[in-house]
């Protein structure tokens, strides 16, 4: 059997979601709404939050870098997903497909320790609030979001090394719509059970480690807000944990369901749902949740709309 790698086959073959023409125009409007929206709520969230004053704190901070990253690999995504639906263009190059594959980790897995310092952040902040603006100073705040960054690079560079070393038969059509490591690894004729289970480690760390911080983090939560007396304080700590544990539990489940298996259990239906939840519908989730329920959002949308209306009301 015929054999190849980058070094003698270039390109890959993206097949996309569909063959049916009139689903390809439906599919291709409506992924366009989704990332026009995710572009406006992502980059609309960062702006509120730097033209605000009073949304210059660790929660803000972080929710800023979050919009940034789902922004991101949305990006990633979406318009090379939009131009196979929308033209006849089906080939990708090895160095782009991975280097897609690359940023899509790189970020994805960056968000996943992001989700755990903002889960710190609000464990800090209801757990022990006169101490909060001593425990999450700027220095901290910055080195959290630094150690996420990095965990989501060292993600991403052991997917490329391992995938890199794979050889592929006769066919190079990846029956996705866009390079993802299952439906690689699924495409490659060699013995993968060594790479699958390094990957598996790895990216099963990266969401275990950061999903257990998160659950540990919920828990003590919980805890202090069961000790707070008033109703009114147990409903206030709650609202400002609700729009978090939202998004985390969208996040995970989707990412879980996908990549903690065996190659052997890729389904292309199933995954590409769940795929397109977490790449093109979760980016645009996120910014709505997050100023939908969120009430200091609102006001500071509010305030800077004001501001911008009359200069001399707010200073």
């Amino acid at each position: 059997m015929n054999t190849w790698n980058h070094t003698n086959e270039p390109e890959f073959i993206l097949m996309g979601l569909t063959d049916s023409k009139e689903i390809q125009l439906v599919l291709s409007v409506l992924f366009l709404l989704i990332y026009m929206v995710t572009v406006l709520g992502n980059i609309g969230m960062i702006l509120i939050i730097r033209l605000d004053v009073q949304l210059h704190t660790p929660m803000y901070f972080f929710l800023t870098h979050l919009s940034f990253l789902d922004l991101s690999y949305s990006t990633v995504i979406t318009p090379r997903t939009l131009e196979n639906l929308l033209t006849s263009i089906k080939n990708i190059s090895f160095m782009a497909c991975f280097t897609q594959l690359y940023f899509f980790v790189l970020f994805g897995g960056a968000e996943c320790f992001l989700l755990s310092s903002m889960a710190y952040d609000r464990y800090v902040a209801i757990s022990n609030p006169l101490h909060y603006p001593v425990v999450m100073s700027t220095k901290r705040c910055h080195a959290l979001l630094t150690c996420s960054y990095m965990m989501g690079a060292i993600d991403s560079s052991v997917n490329m090394l391992c995938l890199s070393r794979l050889n592929f038969c006769s066919s190079h059509v990846i029956n996705h719509f866009f390079c993802d490591t299952p439906a690689i690894l699924a495409l490659s004729c060699s013995d993968t059970y060594v790479i699958e289970m390094i990957i598996i480690i790895v990216s099963g760390s990266t969401l275990m480690v950061s999903l257990f911080t998160i659950s540990m983090s919920y828990t003590s939560i919980l805890s202090a807000i069961l000790k707070i007396s008033s109703n009114s304080g147990k409903q206030k700590a709650f609202s400002t944990c609700a729009s978090h544990l939202l998004a985390v539990s969208i996040f995970y489940s989707t990412m879980i369901f996908t990549y903690l298996k065996p190659k052997k259990s890729y389904s292309l239906g199933k995954d590409q749902v769940a795929s397109i939840f977490y790449t093109i519908v979760i980016p645009m989730l996120n910014p709505l949740i997050y100023s939908l329920r969120n009430k200091e959002v609102k006001s500071a949308l509010s305030r800077v709309i004001k501001k911008r209306e009359d200069p001399r009301k707010l200073s």
